[in-house]
């Protein structure tokens, strides 16, 4: 059972990865990877209101499968991150390069810090 809710979330989360990636990245013509950052980002705040609402009582374990290893497994990905990052500064753009790293670290950190805060808000 326990494989299977992952493989449901993946398969929803890869899906918004793309989608999510591409529509963002239209909008912005620069060779900063806004569509990547977006991802992540809202990967990073859902993961940490599900394992806040898990630590909680406020969502079973099978939520944590589901939505934050499945979906949110499949919707972030740090790999294109790296890419993207390497592939800035091989164009020499190293301050879009250092602004991706520090940037993704720094929202995503804020991001899951306050997914998990709104979950103990909701679950106190």
């Amino acid at each position: 059972m326990n494989w299977l809710l992952v493989i449901v979330g993946a398969a929803v989360g890869a899906p918004a990865r793309y989608l999510t990636d591409r529509s963002v990245q239209a909008r912005h013509d620069t060779l900063f990877p806004w569509g990547t950052f977006t991802v992540n980002v809202i990967g990073s705040f859902v993961l940490g209101l599900v394992t806040g609402a898990v630590s909680a009582g406020g969502a079973s374990g099978h939520v944590q499968l589901l939505l934050g290893t499945g979906f949110c497994g499949a919707l972030t990905t740090y790999s294109t991150f790296s890419y993207e990052t390497l592939r800035l500064t091989e164009d020499d753009a190293w301050f879009l390069g250092a602004v991706n790293v520090v940037g993704s670290v720094v929202a995503g950190l804020g991001a899951a810090f306050t997914g998990a805060a709104l979950a103990e808000a909701i679950w106190p």
